[in-house]
């Protein structure tokens, strides 16, 4: 490049530092400052919003013709400043503020004013205060949040991070709850060196058979009885049952899946669904693993459409017998647990056909090998092949060819055949038994979301730890950082620990409830909440599994570091025991029906016009303050984030009725209409799953005495809140329950408290109580 060219660019360059450079002794120019600042910041105002600022300061006749240029040179949409004029601007702000008594706390208009004074060349005029108020009022700017996110400096931390001294023993206890006691005793179990995993690269059938012998392990410690009365070698206790189900996820997801098809699904249905005498003759055996079974529901045409199953079941007066058939090749069973190998007799979910008469999908026990494991006649068994994970559990297909069985094989207890051939139930109408048979099962729902959780408390844990310890990049002549320690890798994982927390309240509340709710008590509203919880806990550990994965790097997709098969063999947990999206829409269908019940003296209509009262009652009753408020205090106040998730959801229930009725009234069949309005659905649901888990994680604070650790839990719930808030914040601003200032206000106090959590994330996760064993992850553990 020719000489006079560099010296002539040096020149521009030296002309624009000094520009720059003079802001702070020009009182009119440094007023704006803060302005410059959030035209350019993050996209915060639009090229028409920054016209209209160039626009009202061309007319402020209290800046000097010079300055007037100036500014509006600098805000100019179609020639924005450059990077070093704009960085300069900020530093400028920043070393100003730092002499600014409660500069965090100031408008914009404040904040230039008091820059102006330091400028040591006089303050504004007040003319000049109203005139950079009416700016900041016209245009709504973010104002005092946004001078909180620039002048509020986040300290780099020394050494390995800034890491907190906390009790990580009382914490667990916290989220063990009051069975710690078994938590504690099935870590240890599986602490045990006979429980080592296998080399990553074990073969399918070898894979297959370390899993089948885990199995026998916890069946001998009667952990896989758990849920079985006493006379079957259990304690009676679902809730115990669900418990280890999700510590043994701690360990191989293909161990926690095989224990929960043995000992959930089979042995589960012949206790929910059996007769006294059907339970007393197998479950012994199922539970010690001396009957290996599996559980026959779904087929290649019929996953989450139980009702319509196509395998039949035909009662035989002559024979007391009913004959179990495969009516098209592709009607088979499909992706059956331990059905490939290792399962003597499965639970078979089929149409009961007597006479000419259909009486719906009924469960009766097939035996499908002999004890040497050979296939029994007119069945046929195949293997599912290689999954993309969880390939210690042996999946197969079934298919049965006219196969006969005993009378005595229906499971009895809400159904029974005659020798004759008289169909009797206690339940008379065949739609609520068939709910009622599936609202028995309902405890696997809650048993793989459990799984699920522990599935992302293990891949976080990994992934925190890692992060605590990986260094990248730094402030020059100074070491390289924790990654953990910069907010971008903050935003992505603490969010997802603190969703963990409020998850691990909420199921274990579930579960509780669920352990304690009498026999033939309505569990319709467990069966909602189950469902909506499911699908939330699968689909967050389907991405915190994802988020951990990227974050540690290329470690993390090392399969030794256990995220890679973390990864393939959760992936599956949102499909199994009801596919998300299906579990969903369930869960909003209960919805709309708890309010037909609620207001069963009305008719549709009738219904839709009270709701309607509620909802507009409920709009005029927003107080327009509380809508602009934005200040720290009302921020983390949890009754505010009560009320967001609570009206959400009615304000959801309410339109989706709304949209239902107004198609049924146009003539619409509701079968259509529930379809077209699937979308608003699918978002009442999740809003419904939010508050269940937010109200949990808040009671367990409430509960805690006070103190540090609940002033910790308090933040960490917080985080949950307000990150979920800031994730819907279009919906909440769509139906004008924040405004645009909040809503950054909200992103604002979200990466405060990821500050203030950042120096206890270690601990937070180590709370989770995975034993270095279980995780045996080289980048997260000691070494």
């Amino acid at each position: 490049m020719p000489q006079t060219t560099v010296a002539k660019d040096a020149a521009k360059d030296a002309a624009k530092d000094a520009v720059v450079d003079a802001i702070p002794n020009s009182p009119g120019v440094a007023s704006v400052l803060p302005f410059l600042y959030i035209a350019w910041a993050d996209g915060l105002l639009t090229p028409t919003q920054i016209e209209k600022v160039s626009a009202r300061i061309k007319e402020q006749v209290w800046l000097s013709a010079e300055e007037r240029e100036q500014l509006c040179g600098w805000l100019d949409p179609q020639n924005p400043p450059d990077a070093t004029t704009y960085y300069r601007w900020v530093r400028r702000i920043k070393e100003a503020a730092r002499a600014i008594p409660d500069a965090a706390q100031k408008s914009l208009t404040e904040l230039g004013f008091e820059i102006s004074g330091l400028a040591n060349v006089g303050g504004l005029t007040e003319e000049a205060t109203r005139a950079l108020a009416e700016i900041e009022d016209a245009l709504g700017i973010v104002g005092r949040e946004a001078v909180r996110e620039l002048v509020v400096e986040r300290p780099l931390p020394d050494g390995a991070g800034e890491v907190a001294e906390i009790d990580v023993s009382d914490l667990k206890a916290v989220l063990d709850g009051h069975l710690m006691p078994l938590r504690n005793r099935i870590r240890t179990l599986l602490c045990d060196p006979v429980f080592s995993y296998p080399d990553t690269e074990t073969p399918k059938e070898e894979m297959r058979e370390i899993v089948l012998g885990w199995t026998q392990l916890l069946a001998d410690q009667g952990i896989g009885a758990l849920a079985f009365p006493e006379y079957a070698g259990g304690k009676g206790d679902i809730e115990q049952f669900i418990t280890a189900f999700e510590m043994i996820a701690f360990h191989d997801l293909s161990l926690a899946i095989k224990f929960g098809v043995q000992f959930g699904l089979f042995g589960g249905s012949i206790r929910a669904l059996g007769s006294e005498e059907q339970k007393r003759k197998y479950l012994a055996d199922a539970g010690s693993l001396a009957l290996p079974g599996c559980f026959a529901m779904t087929e290649r045409g019929h996953g989450s459409n139980v009702r319509d199953l196509q395998t039949t079941a035909t009662y035989d007066a002559a024979t007391q017998e009913f004959v179990v058939n495969t009516p098209t090749e592709y009607a088979h069973k499909e992706w059956i647990g331990n059905a490939a190998k290792h399962a003597r007799m499965a639970t078979v979910f089929a149409q009961l056909v007597i006479g000419e008469q259909s009486h719906g999908v009924h469960a009766f026990l097939v035996q499908i090998r002999d004890e040497e494991g050979n296939t029994m006649p007119n069945i046929r068994i195949s293997d599912s092949g290689h999954k993309l994970g969880l390939n210690g559990v042996d999946n197969g297909r079934i298919w049965f060819d006219n196969v006969r069985i005993p009378r005595k094989n229906l499971l009895a207890r809400f159904a029974q055949v005659a020798e004759d051939g008289t169909y009797s139930s206690p339940i008379p109408s065949s739609s609520r038994r068939f709910f009622t048979m599936l609202g028995t099962l309902v405890g696997g729902r809650i048993a793989v979301a459990s799984a699920g959780l522990s599935a992302a408390k293990s891949g976080l844990t990994i992934a925190v730890r890692y992060g605590a310890k990986r260094r990248q990049f730094g402030p020059k002549d100074r070491a390289e950082m924790p990654v953990l320690d910069y907010l971008s890798h903050q935003r992505r994982l603490l969010p997802l620990v603190a969703t963990c927390y409020a998850l691990n309240f909420a199921l274990h509340d579930l579960a509780q409830r669920y352990g304690e709710t009498p026999e033939g008590a309505d569990v319709r509203q467990i069966e909602a909440e189950a469902a909506a919880l499911k699908a939330m806990s699968t689909a967050h550990a389907t991405r915190s599994i994802q988020e951990a994965r990227e974050a540690c790097g290329g470690e993390g997709y090392r399969a030794e570091n256990r995220l890679a098969p973390l990864k393939a063999d959760s992936d599956i947990f949102t499909t199994f025991e009801g596919d998300n999206t299906v579990l969903l829409l369930q869960a909003a269908k209960s919805l709309l029906s708890g309010y037909q019940q609620e207001f069963s003296h009305l008719d549709f209509f009738g219904l839709i016009g009270k709701l309607a009262e509620r909802v507009e009652v409920r709009i005029g009753e927003v107080n327009p303050l509380k809508r602009h408020q934005n200040d720290t205090r009302h921020l983390l106040d949890p009754g505010v984030h009560a009320d967001l998730f609570r009206d959400r959801e009615r304000d959801l229930l309410i339109s989706a009725a709304r949209r239902l009725k107004g198609r049924i009234d146009g003539g619409m069949d509701s079968f259509e209409a529930f379809i077209e309005v699937q979308d608003h659905l699918l978002t009442l649901a999740n809003a419904f799953a939010q508050r269940l888990v937010l109200e949990s994680f808040q009671a367990a604070v409430e509960a805690e005495d006070e103190g540090e650790q609940k002033e910790l839990l308090g933040k960490v719930c917080a985080l949950f809140a307000l990150w979920h808030i800031e994730q819907d914040r279009g919906w909440f601003l769509e139906q004008h329950y924040i405004d645009a200032t909040k809503a950054k206000a909200v992103r604002t106090e979200v990466n405060a408290l990821l500050g203030q959590l950042r120096p206890v994330a270690v601990p937070l996760v180590d709370a989770f109580g995975i034993p270095d064993q279980l995780l045996a992850a080289p980048i997260a553990v000691a070494g």
